[in-house]
């Protein structure tokens, strides 16, 4: 057939060419005959036109009388059982325990800051210390009378001790002392609360509040502490992942303000859902060496809800549903060599990652399936499977 088709070419290129005409290209171009040119050039188009219309007939007719041109050609893939790992798909924001306001618990005026913005801090560490109005010498005096009546009690209670004196003067002795202590101990207190002392180890980043202002017990701001260290993300997963997204889980985090990737795990997950949005809370724990990543910031979570070890993962994109809604693919069967016969094979799916869809039965590890052309071949058909050529 091939050799009617050359032959069949090369005779109408002959005949384009008798005559006058059986000048070559090359001549025609070297006399510059824009005239011949042109008249060549339509020679030529007339004669392509006609042999494109032959060979299509030609082809048709080649289609219809071999058998083998009717095959449908198809590409194949081997199922093979891997692990499958599914996520769920969530957005969060970064939080911090440590991220604190500091206010006063004293009034007056804030004679001293030790503290600038920027500045690391100790827990325990002093930031500031705040007019005690004279409370350090109330103090001062509370003590000396605290000693003389620890003297007293002790002079008492040795005399009790050997039977001298009454019961009554022991006892108001020691009242006295008891009483004297305590008194000593709230005014010690009062006055820690004018030195205000980190929380936490941190950073000082905000010095809200200036030398020489007065302040008022739990409403002036004084100073925002934060520690970067031990961050966190939450974020509200749906109800139905509630069984399945537990603490220890894997987290893939991003950020994509940073550009940065932190694998992570879940801490800890709420056990309360929300009535207005039907999600519960999730913690996410995540490493931060490099204060890079601040609190308020935008994380993506892709957190692992499923996992099966022994899955088989297929393209979504060949799989089709016949009239009754049940899924199948096309299998391989009664292959010899590049021959085989294509195979409606029912099939149940699971969950899907990307372009993939786990199978959940119907497909065994190492069955052949069709990819390229499963949607254009039938049951019990014949196939012809190419192989492809993988280059590096």
């Amino acid at each position: 057939m091939r050799y009617i088709i050359v032959t069949l070419i090369s005779a109408i290129v002959l005949t384009s060419c008798g005559g006058d005409k059986n000048k070559s290209v090359e001549d025609i171009i070297a006399s510059k005959d824009l005239s011949s040119m042109r008249q060549k050039k339509a020679e030529l188009d007339a004669s392509a036109q006609e042999i494109s219309a032959q060979l299509k007939q030609l082809e048709q007719q080649i289609k219809t009388l071999d058998p083998q041109e009717k095959i449908p050609l198809i590409t194949t893939f081997t199922a093979k059982e891997t692990q499958f790992n599914h996520f769920v798909e969530l957005q969060g924001n970064v939080s911090t325990k440590q991220n604190v306001v500091i206010t006063a618990e004293y009034g007056g005026v804030l004679t001293k800051v030790y503290v600038k913005e920027g500045q690391k801090v100790r827990k325990g560490q002093a930031l500031a210390k705040i007019d005690d109005g004279g409370l350090s010498q109330q103090l001062a005096q509370v003590k000396i009378q605290t000693d003389l009546a620890k003297t007293t009690f002790e002079r008492q209670k040795r005399l009790w001790d050997q039977k001298i004196g009454s019961e009554i003067q022991y006892l108001q002795a020691k009242s006295t002392y008891e009483a004297q202590e305590q008194m000593v101990s709230q005014l010690q207190q009062q006055v820690g609360k004018t030195i205000v002392r980190a929380p936490f180890s941190g950073t000082i980043d905000d010095v809200i509040t200036e030398q020489g202002t007065v302040v008022a017990p739990g409403q002036s701001q004084l100073f925002r502490i934060v520690n970067l260290n031990d961050m966190y993300i939450e974020t509200d997963v749906p109800e139905r992942y509630v069984a399945d997204i537990t603490p220890g889980k894997e987290v893939k985090v991003n950020f994509p303000v940073l550009g940065k990737d932190v694998d992570a795990k879940v801490r800890q997950a709420g056990n309360f859902i929300n009535p207005a949005n039907r999600t519960f809370k999730v913690e996410v724990a995540f490493p931060n060496k490099d204060a890079t990543i601040k609190p308020n910031l935008t994380a993506k979570l892709r957190i692992n809800d499923y996992t099966n070890n022994k899955a088989i993962l297929i393209p979504q994109s060949i799989i089709s549903e016949n009239a009754e809604g049940q899924q199948y693919v096309y299998t391989v069967a009664d292959k010899n060599g590049e021959k085989a016969k294509a195979k409606r094979t029912i099939i149940e799916t699971g969950k899907t990652q990307g372009d993939d869809i786990e199978v959940l039965s119907g497909i065994a590890d190492g069955e052949e399936i069709i990819e390229e052309g499963a949607r254009s071949v039938k049951d019990g058909q014949d196939v012809k499977i190419l192989e492809l050529e993988i280059t590096n």
